[in-house]
């Protein structure tokens, strides 16, 4: 895989989190690519594989968690590890691989003040699934918060230190579901930028079902947590 144009982000106010499980194969090029654009956190989520090692070996600094506690317990770990000098987080996905230097656009879009969290919409990729956690996830955005998102669980998104401190970290897969809600209803801005990354499509062997299953019902609970109207401050 050839790597993608970099847009030029080399200001270390930018932190990249990256949150990973049994991400061996791909880590290291997602590492690698991620680098240009800030310093990289891998949150190694209890993987049983070498992530941590390989992670470790491409340049990233890495925290390990003993069990697998879920991609949203991770993400909001790695926000409590930000180092003082960091304006804005990058969060993204293990198996990017070299794409993940396309996610440049992200950082300028929130950079420039157009908003407090991009989040990006990737092009149209072959095979994935059928479409049910996107439209459950997609629709209950809208209900909530009047925002129609076309990629509503896009996991690659750069907020705010201020955005990404303020909010709660929902469970495993319905992180980015929660994020968008919790930031709109807040008052935060949100909006989607068009960015090259490309990572690993589901497929239709039964782990890949399984996989949707556990997004679905993750989505699902996500949701029902944020169905009433957030309490006053």
């Amino acid at each position: 895989m050839e790597a993608e144009p970099v847009t030029e982000v080399t200001s270390s106010d930018v932190f990249v989190i990256i949150p990973a499980w049994n991400e061996q194969e791909r880590i290291a090029a997602t590492v690698r690519a991620a680098a240009g654009l800030g310093p990289v956190l891998v949150m190694d989520d209890g993987s049983h594989d070498a992530t941590t090692r390989i992670a470790r070996r491409a340049g990233a600094r890495v925290l390990t968690t003993r069990r697998n506690l879920g991609k949203g317990a991770a993400m909001a770990a790695g926000v409590a590890a930000l180092p003082d000098q960091a304006r804005y987080v990058l969060f993204l996905d293990a198996d990017l691989e070299d794409t993940a230097a396309g996610a440049g656009p992200l950082v300028e879009a929130v950079r420039s003040g157009g908003c407090d969290m991009a989040v990006a919409l990737p092009p149209p990729q072959p095979g994935g699934g059928h479409g049910l956690v996107v439209g459950l996830a997609r629709e209950g955005i809208k209900r909530l918060t009047g925002f129609e998102a076309a990629a509503p669980l896009s996991g690659q998104r750069c907020l705010t230190r201020d955005a990404a401190e303020a909010v709660r970290y929902a469970p495993r897969f319905g992180v980015e579901v929660g994020l968008t809600i919790d930031l709109l209803r807040a008052g935060y801005q949100v909006a989607e930028v068009a960015a090259d990354l490309r990572h690993r499509v589901t497929g239709e062997d039964w782990r890949s079902q399984m996989h949707r299953a556990r997004q679905y019902r993750d989505v699902l609970l996500a949701l029902r947590s944020r169905s009433l109207p957030p309490r006053s401050p």
